[in-house]
C-alpha cells in the first residue's frame, strides 16, 4: 500500500496510483432500446465515426429489429456524404452504411427540406435511405411520440 501525503495516495512499485481505486464493469442488458441519431457529419472520418457508434449500439441489442430500433436522421453537411451523384467518392463508407441496414435495426432518414435547399432532390439519394420532410421536425417525432432516445 501507498503512503498517504495529504488526500493522495502515492503508488509503490507495480501500483498504479489512484486514490479512488478500479472501477467495476456493470452487466445491463439493452434489450428493448430505440435510438435516433442527429447525422451532420459532413466528414467520411465524423460520419465513419457515427456509423461505427451505431454499428456497436446494434450489436448491444442484439440486431434484434423486433425489439430494437435505430434511426439515423441524415441532415447538414452529411447529405452530400449520401448523395448518389458522390457515389465514386464514398462508395466503401456508402457500402457499410448501407450494409448497416440490412439486420433491420438501423435505418437512415433524409432530411427533404435540408437536401432542397442543397439542390437536391429525394430521388439524389441512395435507395437504401428514405426521405423525411425536415430532419429536426423527425428528430422530435420520434424522441416525443415513439420514445426513441437522442444520440449525436
Amino acid at each position: 500500500m501507498g503512503a498517504a501525503i495529504g488526500p493522495v495516495v502515492m503508488a509503490q512499485a507495480g501500483e498504479t496510483p489512484a486514490p479512488w481505486g478500479a472501477a467495476a464493469p456493470v452487466e445491463q442488458d439493452y434489450q428493448g432500446l430505440r435510438a435516433v441519431y442527429d447525422v451532420t457529419a459532413g466528414t467520411p472520418e465524423a460520419l465513419q465515426n457515427v456509423l461505427d457508434h451505431a454499428a456497436y449500439l446494434s450489436r448491444m441489442v442484439e440486431d434484434d429489429p423486433f425489439d430494437s430500433h435505430i434511426v439515423l436522421v441524415v441532415h447538414g453537411g452529411a447529405l452530400d456524404l449520401f448523395a448518389r451523384e458522390h457515389f465514386a467518392a464514398h462508395e466503401q463508407l456508402m457500402t457499410r452504411a448501407r450494409g448497416l441496414t440490412l439486420n433491420g435495426v438501423i435505418e437512415y432518414r433524409v432530411c427533404q427540406a435540408g437536401a432542397a435547399r442543397r439542390g437536391y432532390a429525394p430521388e439524389d439519394f441512395h435507395g437504401f435511405a428514405s426521405v423525411v420532410p425536415m430532419a429536426d421536425a423527425e428528430i422530435i417525432r420520434l424522441q416525443q411520440q415513439e420514445g426513441y432516445g437522442y444520440m449525436r
